[in-house]
């Protein structure tokens, strides 16, 4: 087998490698919109944006040229919270906001008014029409009434000052006079409705005031009668604190009650105990009561009986007298009677006790009557006293609110007349001289300006709405793999082709070896070198998604730049059903891949060569056959490549689109690396994501991307790889002019 024509070390080739498979999506999703992308979209779309800056240009020049001269008139007011907030009864507008009296200006209401005495309804110079209106329009009409209202609300402006209380008012119309009427008769209109606002409110508050004023005078009276009443009930010194014998006379009751119950006791205990005793020990008794006229008067019976029975007793024993003596009966019946009046004595105590314990307990009685009587008067003069407050406070606070309103009363009658001086014309508006026209030249600013707005806009929703490939970014996050070079579309200027060959008319790295076109070749070429580990791939595949992305372009131009420096290279027309390498070259497509798979013909009598490469072999399509997948994917295929391998250093496939046949897909299989061809402007998203998953599934070895017919002049690839600085180094104008291939003929897919 032939050697390297591009001996690299390993360790550039592992470098080389993990640049190229650093993993685009993680570049993606770093990824993030600066300034130099805004500029590239803008300079993608600058016809966009420049026709619509020169759109706006030519509409302000229009408005320019056709605007209608309107005269502006104006107006001032001062609207100041005036002179009668003190005295103010509530209800009045002018202690609101500045901006709340700009809202009333605006109201439908007031600018009714001012339509309807102007008669603008009917007015043409106001409706911009050249006639009056016939028959005369019905104010009374309520779609009329909502358009002049909205027309004249469109015709004002009314501003307020800031930091100040003025107010601005403007009218634009077609007529002078008739701007400055519109502000003066809004300014009236406003000064009369806030007039009589004031005024109204002042009314309904004085009306408000005299009935309340009525009622109140009713209760004050009412009260100061139920006062009084109670004043005469109670007496004057049971309304001095200090004066009031209610409590000294519950005290001293008190206290008689409770001497009452202690009499009452002593008593009972007395009577009891005389009444349970014995009789003889009465006297005793008696004494320690206390009783010493009792007790001596009961001792001398007893000592009067005893001296008595003394005697009787000498009389009998001593002088021997008998029973029926006169002495003895003397004595005895003197026993008797003294007997009979110790008896009667004794029942006297008892009785006096028991009349003394009566007399106690109807003390007691009498002593507690008087005691609940009195609290009970007591509690009724509380009661009276209560009540007497109370009143007496309804009666101070009525007449504190009577008289406070009555002096409110006194003032509302000049606050109609105070409330006049809150709004006051500063300016009133005169009849403008000339019409006011805006500046031609900010007409022009302001609608170009516009149209280059509207421009940038529009430049980046058709931005995000398309959906083809046209960066680098794009097709590395879309597909998922590296790109592997940037292949240049360009064009062959002012050369002579006639002394050229088929093959270098239609191979630019023939005909232009120092050209950029020719440099992005060498760039793949060096890609693919490095783009497997431990050794170069061998079978390299070239497919796209769709076709005429431009495969058989880079498949043959990639296939001379790799035959350089000796190294043998088989390029593979594997395009079974639109076979077009042999057109491109100028060789003969009757024998080719098909008599070799089918055995007709040997791989070393079926190749071509080109006399400008000569170590570049060519193997065309052939006859094209009835089953190209199965030929294609026969073991015959797999035998004449491992075959081929002995041979040639590298083989180029150049295969059918992924999404159009499975060719490409049965090819994969078999190589070593797969390069997928994407066409700058052309590929979509979609395609490239399914032309990948295809790849995928096949467990082939995709490489990477090649992007094809790229403009180094665009906005994205300006300057990449520093192309726009390489052109023309060592090269002459006819190689570093670009080269574009020989248009297939008709039938031809690429």
């Amino acid at each position: 087998m032939a050697g390297m024509a591009f001996p690299l070390t390993e360790q550039s080739r592992a470098d080389h490698r993990g640049a190229l498979n650093q993993s685009p999506s993680g570049n993606a999703a770093g990824k993030e919109t600066t300034l130099s992308d805004v500029l590239t979209t803008l300079r993608k779309r600058r016809l966009v944006v420049i026709g619509l800056f020169l759109a706006g240009l030519l509409y302000g020049e229009y408005k320019a040229h056709s605007r209608v001269k309107v005269y502006v008139a104006q107006g001032r007011i001062e609207i100041r919270s005036g002179a009668s907030n003190e005295y103010r009864l509530g209800g009045g507008e002018m202690g609101g906001a500045l901006q709340t009296q700009v809202v009333i200006l605006k109201s439908d209401t007031l600018l009714f008014n001012v339509a309807l005495d102007l008669d603008l309804a009917n007015n043409p110079e106001f409706l911009g029409t050249k006639t009056r209106p016939n028959p005369r329009v019905d104010y009374t009409n309520a779609s009329v009434r909502e358009g002049i209202v909205a027309q004249l609300n469109g015709v004002l402006n009314i501003m307020p000052v800031n930091k100040t209380d003025l107010v601005v008012i403007t009218a634009t119309t077609l007529n002078p006079k008739l701007s400055a009427d519109i502000v003066n008769k809004l300014v009236e209109e406003y000064i009369r409705r806030s007039f009589e606002s004031h005024v109204g409110a002042t009314n309904r508050a004085t009306n408000f005031l005299m009935k309340q004023l009525d009622d109140l005078k009713q209760q004050v009276e009412s009260s100061q009668t139920q006062m009084l009443n109670l004043q005469k009930k109670i007496g004057i010194v049971a309304l001095d604190p200090g004066k009031s014998q209610t409590a000294s006379s519950i005290e001293t009751l008190t206290t008689a009650a409770d001497n009452a119950e202690i009499d009452r006791i002593m008593a009972e205990s007395r009577y009891r105990v005389l009444a349970g005793m014995d009789r003889d020990a009465l006297d005793q008794t008696v004494a320690n009561a206390g009783q010493n006229v009792a007790a001596s008067h009961l001792t001398a019976l007893r000592a009067d009986r005893d001296s008595a029975v003394s005697a009787l007793a000498e009389l009998t024993n001593k002088r021997g007298l008998g029973p029926n003596h006169p002495q003895v009966i003397a004595a005895n019946a003197h026993i008797a009677e003294l007997s009979q009046q110790i008896q009667e004595e004794q029942t006297r105590v008892l009785a006096q006790a028991k009349q003394t314990m009566v007399a106690m307990q109807a003390n007691e009685t009498n002593t507690r009557a008087a005691l609940e009587a009195e609290k009970e008067a007591a509690d009724r003069m509380e009661d009276d006293l209560n009540a007497y407050h109370i009143r007496e406070s309804e009666y101070t606070s009525g007449r504190t609110l009577y008289e406070g309103l009555l002096e409110r009363l006194r003032t509302a009658s000049v606050q109609a007349g105070l409330e006049s001086t809150d709004i006051e014309i500063i300016d009133q508006a005169m009849t403008p001289a000339a019409p006011s026209l805006p500046s031609r030249s900010s007409l022009l600013l302001l609608n170009a300006l516009a149209g280059a707005v509207i421009g940038v806009i529009l430049a980046f929703i058709l931005e995000s709405l398309d959906t083809g490939l046209r960066s680098i970014a794009d097709i590395e996050t879309v597909s998922g793999l590296p790109s592997l070079a940037l292949i240049p579309r360009s064009r062959r200027a002012g050369v002579d082709v006639s002394e050229l060959s088929i093959a270098q008319r239609n191979l630019g790295s023939l005909s232009s070896p120092k050209s950029q076109f020719t440099e992005a070749f060498r760039s793949l070429r060096t890609s693919l070198l490095l783009s497997t580990a431990g050794s170069s791939p061998r079978v390299i595949l070239l497919t796209s998604a769709t076709p005429s992305e431009g495969k058989t372009t880079v498949s043959t131009n990639l296939a001379c730049v790799m035959a350089q420096n000796n190294a043998r290279v088989l390029l593979i027309d594997g395009d079974l059903r639109r076979p077009t390498i042999h057109h491109r070259l100028g060789l003969n497509g009757k024998v080719g891949l098909t008599s070799v798979l089918t055995g007709t013909t040997k791989l070393e009598d079926a190749v071509q060569r080109l006399a400008e490469a000569p170590t570049l072999d060519i193997l065309v399509s052939g006859p094209v056959p009835p089953f190209p997948t199965e030929m294609l994917g026969s073991q015959t295929m797999v035998d004449m490549l491992e075959y081929a391998k002995t041979i040639y250093t590298h083989i180029i496939i150049d295969s059918p689109p992924l999404l159009s046949v499975t060719d490409g897909v049965v090819l994969a299989s078999m190589s070593d690396a797969v390069v997928l061809i994407v066409r700058h402007g052309r590929s979509g998203k979609n395609t490239v994501r399914r032309a990948r998953e295809l790849l995928m599934r096949t467990r082939a070895t995709v490489t990477g991307v090649a992007i094809n017919a790229v403009d180094l002049s665009s906005p994205e690839y300006y300057g990449y790889y520093g192309y726009s600085t390489y052109a023309g180094y060592g090269s002459s104008n006819a190689e570093t002019s670009g080269w574009v291939p020989k248009k297939p003929r008709k039938g031809d897919a690429e």
